[in-house]
C-alpha cells in the first residue's frame, strides 16, 4: 500500500455516518482506519482498530501521521431520558472527545484537522429567522429542548478545551442527514408515510433542517481540504423547512395522498411506545450553512424534494439486504 496517501482515521465509525464517509473517503483514494469497540475482519483499504472511547490505547498510534481525523462517538439519543440513559448519552460524547484530544497532544506528528461531531440542536428553538454559526446558542434551555441543549454545549465544551494547538479542530453542527444506510431518519419516515401516518407531528410550525448524506459527505471532504476553517461550523442544507412542508414532501414523492397528524398527546403516547422523547420531533431547528456557503461551497441537494426523491428512487433500487447508500 502507498502509504503517501492521505490517511483517515474515523472513530467510531461503524453506524450510518462512519459507513457513508468511509465509501465517500475510500472511493476518493484514501486510506482509512475506523476505530471501534468490536474490530472485525476488513479490506486493505479500510482497516478497524479496537478502542474503548475513554483511555489512550495502542490505537493512538493511528493517529500519529494521519491526515485528519472525524470523531462521531455518541450514543442515540433515540430513547426515553431516564437518568441512567442521559448519563449514557452524555459520557459517551463527552469521554471519547476528552481521550482523542488527549491522544492527538501525545502524537510526534498529530493530524492536520480533527472533526469532531456536533449538532445543530445547540441553537435556541426558533421560529424567527434562521440562525447561521453566529447564531443565537440556547444558553437558557427551553422546557422542550433541556437535555439536548446540555449535552451539546457540554460536548463543544471539552471539544474547544482540548489543547491541541498543531491540529486545526472543527465542531460539526449537524442538522439531520437524510440517507437510507441503518440508523438514518429517512427510511422510518418514509415507512411511516407509506403507512399513511405521514401527517404534520404537532402544530407543524416547527422548522426542521436537514442535509442529504452527499452533501454531509463532500461538506466533510471541504472542510478537511480548506485550511481556513476552525471552529463551529453548520452542516445544513440551505433551505430548512417546516415539518407540515417536510410530511407533504414525504407524502408527495411516496405518492401517499394523506397522512394522519399527530397531536402533542398522540406524540406523548407514541413517544413513550418508542421510547423516546418529544423534544426530538417539536423542537424547531432552523439552522443554515453560513460559513460553508461564504466559502463557496455548493450544494448538490438544496432542495428538499429532490433530496427526497433521490433518495426514494435510491431506496427503491437498493438490493434486498443492503443497507448502505453509496452517496454520489
Amino acid at each position: 500500500m502507498n502509504t503517501s496517501t492521505p490517511k483517515l482515521v474515523i472513530a467510531a465509525g461503524t453506524g450510518f455516518l462512519g459507513g457513508v464517509l468511509t465509501n465517500y473517503f475510500k472511493r476518493a483514494g484514501w486510506r482509512i482506519t475506523v476505530l471501534t469497540r468490536t474490530p472485525q475482519a476488513s479490506p486493505e483499504e479500510v482497516r478497524q482498530v479496537g478502542w474503548d472511547g475513554h483511555t489512550c490505547g495502542d490505537w493512538l498510534r493511528e493517529l500519529d501521521g494521519a491526515s485528519a481525523v472525524i470523531n462521531l462517538a455518541g450514543r442515540s439519543v433515540n430513547c426515553r431520558y431516564t437518568r441512567r440513559n442521559r448519563e449514557l448519552i452524555m459520557n459517551s460524547r463527552i469521554n471519547p472527545t476528552r481521550v482523542i484530544g488527549q491522544a492527538i497532544a501525545r502524537c510526534k506528528t498529530p493530524p492536520n484537522v480533527w472533526l469532531n461531531a456536533s449538532t445543530a440542536t445547540i441553537y435556541k428553538h426558533t421560529f424567527g429567522p434562521a440562525w447561521a454559526e453566529t447564531g443565537e446558542i440556547a444558553a437558557t434551555p427551553e422546557a422542550n429542548d433541556e437535555f439536548s441543549v446540555e449535552v451539546a454545549t457540554a460536548w463543544e465544551r471539552v471539544f474547544n478545551e482540548a489543547q491541541t494547538p498543531r491540529t486545526r479542530k472543527v465542531a460539526l453542527r449537524s442538522a439531520m442527514v437524510f440517507g437510507i444506510g441503518g440508523n438514518s431518519v429517512f427510511p422510518a419516515l418514509r415507512q411511516l408515510t407509506r403507512l399513511g401516518l405521514g401527517g404534520r407531528l404537532g402544530t407543524g410550525r416547527q422548522f426542521v433542517s436537514w442535509i442529504h448524506e452527499t452533501d454531509f459527505c463532500r461538506a466533510v471532504e471541504w472542510l478537511v481540504t480548506h485550511d481556513q476553517f476552525s471552529g463551529p461550523v453548520n452542516l445544513a442544507a440551505p433551505n430548512p423547512v417546516s415539518n407540515a412542508e417536510l410530511m407533504q414532501s414525504f407524502r408527495e414523492v411516496c405518492g401517499v395522498p394523506f397522512g394522519l397528524p399527530a397531536g402533542k398527546w398522540m406524540l406523548e403516547i407514541g413517544a413513550f411506545i418508542l421510547r423516546t422523547e418529544t423534544e426530538l420531533l417539536i423542537k424547531s431547528r432552523r439552522v443554515v450553512p453560513g460559513r460553508l456557503s461564504d466559502s463557496g461551497f455548493e450544494f448538490q441537494y438544496p432542495v428538499l424534494r429532490d433530496t427526497l426523491r433521490n433518495l426514494n428512487e435510491c431506496q427503491n433500487n437498493q438490493p434486498t439486504g443492503s443497507r448502505i447508500h453509496q452517496p454520489a
